[in-house]
């Protein structure tokens, strides 16, 4: 079973900085917990502040897949509607 790392990128709209972030740690202790997860790591960028990072292992992307159906992930899609600028997200594997 092969490992898949995602990188997500989500830039908040300027007036919506706090609501998103917020909404972005609300989903670390219930993704931590779901069957798969490796590892979940939210970082902020330094010198933008409305731009956020999701790195992300997971043990397959079956088991990354259910947790994009997540109830979790539903409410955070909820209650960030128009709150988020761009969102982008990479599925990675090791290279090299």
């Amino acid at each position: 079973m092969a490992t898949l790392t995602i990188v997500a990128h989500i830039n908040a709209n300027p007036d919506k900085i706090e609501l998103v972030k917020s909404e972005l740690i609300r989903l670390i202790a219930p993704t931590l917990a779901e069957k798969g997860c490796i590892n979940y790591d939210l970082h902020q960028d330094n010198e933008n502040p409305a731009h956020f990072m999701f790195y992300e292992n997971w043990e397959s992307r079956e088991l990354w897949q259910e947790h994009m159906d997540a109830r979790h992930i539903k409410d955070y899609q909820a209650a960030t509607e128009g709150a988020v600028e761009s969102f982008s997200l990479y599925e990675m594997s090791p290279g090299g």
